[in-house]
């Protein structure tokens, strides 16, 4: 029987070296790649573990531990998380309150806004939509001053003097409906953008089609666009309910300084800071217990972030 050449064994002998030395290559690269990926989240994630460990340690354990390092025996605890929750309590029903109106309002207006300035053609667009953008980019800081005077001069706990009386309303939510219109209307400019960019990928054919088959303007929002913006919707809603959650400024400028009643989460964790002796472990807890909704909302509401932020209908 003929043997096969030598020339043919140390050809696939060299191919399996090479392949050899290309995998194991490939293989540490990848595994210095999942070092540095680690790494960062390491790095990036430690003041968080920092303060998840501060929130479960007694004053005692705080000052002679390092900060990341679990408490040891006998310095864990729960109360700092029944403080924070107990003072916070108040401050998150009214950002709920506040948070939740002001993202659904905010998202509604800016999606007909950007449906009327995309998917209809009428004169005038483009001064309209340059004056949405010049709206993103006005700083907070230079409306406090008008904002404070307009809602001096338009009483709104006056105004809506009747519903106070009503079951489950109180009149310290003028000071919370003052801030719903503000982030309302503060909100609108970026939603109607966010909105604007998603529609410009919506089939022409299609709208057209609904137009020749007698549906108005109206019509086509309610029974095409709307149905079709779920995604957009759940961007714009994350974005804005985090937005008005963790705002502050616009809080100390609206509420009366006096209406403790009506203090946002936000406001309410200055009662945490305690008096001359600092309980970093509430503080901790309290930030966390703050943080907590919005964290929920991107659990629950995060494929439909993620598919709006890709453009899919």
């Amino acid at each position: 029987m003929s043997q096969p050449p030598a020339t043919a064994d140390r050809t696939d002998d060299s191919y399996l070296d090479r392949l050899r030395t290309h995998l194991a290559t490939t293989s540490r690269r990848r595994l210095a790649l999942y070092a540095v990926f680690v790494l960062l989240a390491a790095f990036y994630l430690s003041p968080l573990e920092a303060g998840i460990m501060t929130s479960f340690k007694t004053n005692d354990a705080f000052a002679h531990t390092v900060p990341f390092m679990p408490p040891g025996p006998g310095g864990f605890t729960t109360s700092p998380w029944g403080t924070a929750f107990d003072t916070l309590l108040s401050g998150l029903e009214n950002s709920i309150i506040l948070a939740v109106p002001a993202a659904i309002l905010s998202a509604f207006l800016g999606s007909i806004a950007a449906y009327g300035l995309t998917n209809l053609e009428w004169r005038g667009q483009v001064p309209v939509v340059l004056l949405f953008v010049a709206g993103i980019f006005i700083p907070y800081q230079a409306v406090l001053v008008p904002l404070s005077r307009l809602f001096a001069i338009v009483n709104t706990k006056e105004l809506l003097a009747p519903l106070w009386g009503l079951p489950l309303m109180h009149a310290y939510y003028a000071s919370l409906i003052n801030l719903i219109i503000t982030h309302t209307a503060y909100g609108i400019p970026i939603t109607m953008l966010l909105f604007r960019s998603y529609y410009k990928n919506f089939s022409d054919e299609m709208l057209e089609a609904a137009r020749l088959d007698g549906a108005n303007a109206f019509t086509i929002y309610r029974r095409i666009i709307l149905p079709l913006s779920l995604p957009m919707f759940a961007v714009t809603l994350i974005y804005q309910f985090t937005q008005v959650w963790n705002d502050l400024l616009f809080a100390l400028v609206i509420i009366p300084s006096g209406s403790g009643q009506a203090a946002v989460v936000t406001l309410a964790l200055n009662q945490l800071t305690g008096g001359m002796v600092q309980s970093f472990n509430t503080q901790m807890a309290g930030a966390f217990v703050a943080a907590l909704p919005t964290l929920l909302v991107y659990i629950f509401f995060g494929e439909q972030f993620a598919k709006g932020v890709a453009g899919e209908a």
